[in-house]
């Protein structure tokens, strides 16, 4: 039984947010803020529904705090709609978003998206490998990539861009296809969602972001990963 994680505030919201969870087979911990961080210690926990707005708290700070413990899927829930806010919790490693009001039925059918999606990506069954060019090793089993003296660790989202990219070293990927691949949904607009988590990525593995020399931007066409030219 998977377990679900839900740092919210409104005792309604998370209440109804239980009793849906339950009835889907899920087993459910709540918490209105950042005792989140000693249950998912304590508790093997499968996802987090994550609040931004929590009494006297931030989500967003919260969620960088709970990514340096783990990689699980990460789903904000919020009031706000706007384009930036949507943006910034992705950028701090959020992998979904649902605005308030919403349906606690479309929250269950995220929650199960992403975990078969993750699930997909780190399941036991999975053939597992090494992917060496240049100077990285992405080791798909132990979920990191390893570089000239450092090993990184990255979010669920950030690898499975990383590993397809390595897979196809030298193909030039669009957002939209970056984004169909990898959240296995048409983009409908959303290559902003790509262009945050690439940012991201570049960040992680490059020693200079400004200057990638693994994901390279084609300008105008999309970004491809550099193979044996990453030297």
């Amino acid at each position: 039984m998977d377990t679900i994680l839900i740092i919210e505030d409104d005792e309604e919201i998370a209440h109804l947010l239980n009793m849906y969870l339950e009835r889907h087979d899920f087993h459910v911990l709540t918490t209105d803020g950042w005792d989140a961080l000693s249950l998912l210690e304590n508790n093997k926990v499968n996802l987090i529904l994550l609040d931004i707005m929590l009494p006297g708290e931030d989500g967003f700070e919260l969620c960088r705090e709970l990514r340096k413990r783990t990689d699980i899927p990460i789903v904000f829930m919020s009031a706000k709609s706007e384009d930036s806010d949507k943006i910034l919790g992705l950028t701090v490693g959020g992998d979904d978003y649902v605005t308030k009001p919403f349906s606690p039925s479309e929250v269950v059918a995220r929650v199960k998206a992403q975990l078969r999606r993750y699930k997909g990506m780190t399941g036991k069954n999975q053939r597992k490998s090494l992917i060496k060019l240049a100077d990285m090793e992405i080791d798909e089993e132990r979920f990191v990539v390893r570089l000239p003296y450092r090993t990184i660790t990255l979010s669920a989202k950030e690898f499975q861009i990383l590993v397809l990219m390595a897979q196809n070293p030298d193909h030039i990927y669009k957002p939209e296809e970056l984004f169909q691949y990898i959240w296995n949904s048409p983009s409908l607009g959303d290559a902003r969602t790509v262009m945050v988590h690439i940012s991201n990525l570049r960040k992680k593995i490059e020693l200079d972001p400004t200057c990638p020399k693994y994901i390279v931007t084609i300008r105008g066409v999309g970004y491809k990963f550099m193979g044996e030219g990453a030297v």
